[in-house]
């Protein structure tokens, strides 16, 4: 057997061995789990993981590789990735890494060969803690100081948004959809340009007036890291915007969408993480199964008084999984839409068009 030479280090003061691949930096991070099977280079490049160390429950990741062009964002922050086992001999003949080479690049740290079962177990139980991978020699004491008095960062937002406005474009297109990079997946934005929109791609802090002068048809708001109430500045913008123009938001959008409307987000004890969530259409009463990444769920007193009503829910803890303002033209998802053409949440795409083509000739 070979020698162990990283461990995992939890906040509860338990610690696991394995073996690391990727960095080999230290740093202290949010402990999460996510349940999908497949999609981990998604995960890896989407800026929502940012500061986390995410434990995947499937045991076998690397096995196809990393493919350069499916990348979900330029760059990763992801704090590291936990993995029962790392396959460092793909099968695919598209991909142009291996998962070590791919988290050597992208400086973010792994380990596997550890019981990643008993690890999401401690985080169902005893919720979400901070943890760090570091050398196997490392003292436990060390390593435990570390985590307890390293304080988690904030403000994620800030660091994964565009610093300047892009474009992204297509043949013959209808309309013009600006969209506020929270931390956006290329994904939407493909999704949104298959649907005919030319998309403006604008940082989170940009005003309602900047968003305004680009002469949109409607207003994306993009997923991103973090907590909700450190983008305050995106509540304001879209508070001067509702009611004129339609606003569809994923994600981190879902939730500053309510919050503009006087609603509050709550901390979860784990979160939604996977591609396997099931949640329930309430219009027409059919099951989606879709993707969630996010920490925070809408408090639902909260939403009493408010001109909010509630799209749909999540199957497993009733949590609000979506909204809508007819009045304002306003709808919003928790979860990430599929963007695959089958898949079962790309309606809502077409709903965004559909408001926007109502408005366009109101």
């Amino acid at each position: 057997m070979k020698p162990f030479t990283k461990k995992l280090v939890l906040e509860n003061g338990k610690e696991f061995p394995g073996y690391g691949f990727g960095s080999n930096r230290a740093t202290v991070c949010e402990l999460v789990f996510n349940t999908s099977m497949v999609g981990y280079q998604e995960i890896i490049s989407d800026p929502t993981y940012t500061d986390q160390i995410v434990v995947m429950t499937y045991p076998l990741m690397g096995n196809y590789g990393f493919t350069d062009e499916d990348n979900e964002s330029k760059s990763a922050l992801m704090g590291g990735m936990v993995v029962r086992e790392c396959c460092d001999s793909p099968s695919n003949f598209r991909y142009t890494k291996t998962m070590n080479e791919a988290f050597e690049e992208l400086d973010i740290p792994g380990i596997s060969g550890v019981d990643t079962r008993m690890i999401t177990r401690i985080i169902r139980n005893e919720g979400t803690q901070k943890a760090v991978i570091v050398d196997i020699d490392t003292p436990t004491e060390e390593a435990l100081s570390l985590v307890r008095n390293t304080e988690l960062r904030r403000n994620q937002v800030e660091r994964v948004s565009c610093k300047k406005r892009w474009f992204s474009r297509t043949p013959n297109h209808k309309w013009d959809v600006v969209a506020i990079d929270c931390g956006i997946k290329y994904s939407f934005i493909r999704q949104l340009n298959a649907k005919g929109c030319n998309v403006t791609i604008v940082p989170f802090d940009s005003s309602a007036e900047d968003i305004l002068a680009f002469n949109p048809d409607g207003i994306f708001v993009s997923n991103g890291p973090g907590n909700p109430d450190d983008v305050a500045v995106v509540g304001k913008a879209l508070t001067e915007l509702r009611g004129k123009l339609p606003i569809f938001g994923v994600g981190l959008g879902h939730q500053i969408i309510a919050s503009t409307f006087g609603a509050r987000s709550i901390k979860m004890k784990f979160g939604h993480r996977g591609a396997n969530h099931p949640v329930k259409c309430l219009s027409n009463d059919k099951l989606e199964i879709v993707t969630q990444n996010h920490s925070y769920a809408i408090d639902e007193e909260s939403l009493k008084g408010t001109q909010l009503v509630v799209t749909h829910r999540n199957i497993l803890d009733n949590t609000i999984a979506g909204i809508e303002s007819l009045h304002d033209k306003v709808f919003s998802v928790h979860y990430h839409p599929n963007c695959a053409p089958e898949a079962s949440s790309s309606y809502l795409f077409d709903k965004f068009i559909k408001l926007m083509e109502e408005n366009k000739n109101a």
